[in-house]
């Protein structure tokens, strides 16, 4: 599966451990999003991001923001003059789910627009 097949996906509720992915197919997902890396033992993915100004970081927030609502799947994120930091994870899941990658590779998707 690449970037482009994960973000034309939409998120679906997911509870309990059963859809928890496996640490095989976290690595094959991993490979079609560069950039994203593992945090917290293996139960979230990050990644950063640059901007010229904060103007744009906000920017780039909202758009996440307004993607994540009409996914009802939402990151942590930290942020400040020109960088932005998302972190996925599906907390009902106690890891990653495909909704992770999903909203991972649709934030893609929002940069190469």
């Amino acid at each position: 599966m690449n970037a482009n097949d994960l973000s034309n996906r939409h998120c679906q509720p997911r509870k309990g451990k059963e859809h928890a992915l496996a640490a095989t197919e976290v690595a094959q997902l991993l490979r079609a999003l560069p950039g994203w890396q593992l945090r917290d033992d293996g139960k979230a993915i990050a990644k950063d991001f640059k901007f010229e100004d904060f103007h744009r970081t906000l920017g780039f927030i909202n758009a996440v923001g307004f993607m994540a609502n009409h996914e009802d799947h939402h990151p942590d994120i930290e942020a400040g003059y020109g960088h932005c930091h998302l972190l996925w994870s599906t907390h009902d899941v106690g890891g990653l789910s495909m909704n992770d990658f999903i909203c991972a590779a649709r934030v893609e998707a929002l940069l190469a627009r």
